[in-house]
């Protein structure tokens, strides 16, 4: 139970006059008795709040920037009628800043045995699960002078998944891949290859393709088409360890590198290849295996939104033999790490000949727009240092990409805005090569 601020007003105002013309405690106590006696009936006529029925709707997933709306559902089941001020409580990352207050606090009047729906609207701003917190709901009694307050749990859960920016870059890649596979509706038998269709003889065909069966049926020679294997398998490893929560521009490089494999992943999955995703840095932190092309996508934003960096060094060898269980057969593996020296020579190096012994390797990693900009900075000594500090940054990613191409590696570095679709250009040009994945498909992109 509490007062409100009109049952503090009425006291202040009766005390007063009485404190002008009669002070002492007898005319306080004339003015005050009846207010306390006023206050306690309200306060009896209030409607109870700890009976009150509470059930929660609405969304349950919401891309990160867009908005989500959750309907809190409130039955009165008393003989009072209930007036009263709602608070549903969220995290802080639920709301924009400075619009918690109006989205969270909601008024209502529910007659005797009804019920009533409110509505929060919640637009977060960090990936995740964000839980609701309690309820609190504060029952006004007729004269607005006491109030009656209890909380309920009322659990929900609103996933934030990724916001996947890079699919604005889809249509055109998958133009791309459909004029790809254009050029490869009709290619000549051999390893690697599997049936596509069948045609008319024409001259100068492989007479090792003709089709006799479909010949006997048929007034004409029917020639096999062959197109190369689409059955390929992409592993997708996103490094989440502390190299992962740097922050390029507003957004920790973790999150740049799921909007590229997103990308990736969708493209991949339109040209028939199964992609599957590990996260990992000390220990295993998801994995998305074996899904078909149309659940694909939804596992991997699922997976992904639950996904935060971590502030402990990758364990290579550990990451190393997971990915090496998870692919059992030839695969591409697309590495999304870091290029700074220390990390990559003390824990990728060593353990890179295990993965590029059976597997081609390519990575990605995110560069910071920030260096760029300062190695154009000219025009004072704090400009010309700034340049010479980002032409230094510039020459050691270098030096460790090459370090990684003498490996075997394929490279691909660039800012959050340009990652994605370098990889997807990456992934064309192996089908642009008509030949299953291999090294010598890639090719690398310089830092």
């Amino acid at each position: 139970m509490a007062p409100t601020g009109r049952a503090a007003l009425v006291a202040a105002l009766g005390s007063l006059p009485v404190g002008i013309w009669e002070p002492g405690w007898t005319g306080i106590l004339a003015v005050n008795a009846p207010l306390a006696v006023a206050c306690a009936c309200d306060f009896a006529l209030a409607a109870p709040v700890r009976r009150l029925g509470l059930t929660r709707s609405g969304d349950a997933s919401v891309r990160l920037g867009e908005s989500a709306d959750v309907t809190l559902t409130i039955t009165n089941p008393s003989r009072r009628p209930l007036r009263a001020r709602v608070r549903d409580a969220w995290p802080p990352s639920s709301w924009q800043p400075g619009t918690e207050t109006a989205a969270s606090r909601h008024r209502l009047l529910i007659p005797p045995g009804e019920r009533r729906r409110v509505t929060t609207r919640l637009r977060p701003t960090r990936r995740g699960d964000r839980r609701a917190d309690r309820v609190t709901i504060r029952s006004y009694g007729p004269l607005g002078l006491f109030t009656r307050q209890g909380s309920h749990k009322v659990p929900w859960t609103v996933r934030v998944l990724p916001p996947f920016t890079s699919r604005k870059h889809l249509p055109s890649k998958l133009a791309r891949l459909r004029e790809l596979d254009g050029r490869t509706s009709v290619l000549t038998r051999g390893e690697g290859t599997e049936f596509d269709s069948l045609r008319e003889y024409v001259p100068g065909d492989d007479t090792r393709s003709i089709d006799w069966r479909a010949t006997a049926r048929q007034s004409t020679v029917a020639v096999r088409t062959w197109r190369p294997e689409r059955d390929r398998h992409i592993l997708l490893v996103l490094d989440t360890g502390r190299t992962s929560a740097g922050r390029v521009g507003d957004v920790p490089r973790l999150d740049a590198s799921m909007d590229a494999a997103l990308l990736l992943a969708a493209l991949a999955s339109r040209a028939g290849d199964r992609v599957d995703l590990l996260a990992h840095d000390r220990r295993l932190r998801a994995l998305v295996q074996g899904r078909t092309a149309g659940d694909l996508l939804p596992s991997l934003v699922n997976a992904m939104a639950a996904l935060e960096p971590e502030l402990v060094e990758t364990d290579a060898r550990a990451l190393t033999a997971t990915a090496l269980r998870t692919a059992p057969r030839r695969s591409l593996i697309v590495l999304f790490t870091t290029l700074d020296a220390t990390p990559v020579e003390e824990g990728l190096l060593p353990v890179l000949p295990q993965l590029t012994q059976r597997h081609t390797v390519l990575l990605a990693s995110v560069a910071d727009p920030h260096i760029a900009r300062m190695a154009r900075a000219r025009g004072n000594t704090d400009a010309v240092y700034e340049a010479a500090a980002a032409a230094q940054a510039h020459s050691e990613r270098a030096r460790t990409a090459e370090q990684l191409r003498r490996h075997g590696l394929t490279v691909v570095d660039a800012t959050p805005d340009e990652l994605a679709p370098a990889l997807a250009d990456a992934y064309l040009a192996a089908e642009d090569s008509r030949t299953p994945v291999t090294q010598t498909c890639w090719e690398g992109r310089d830092p």
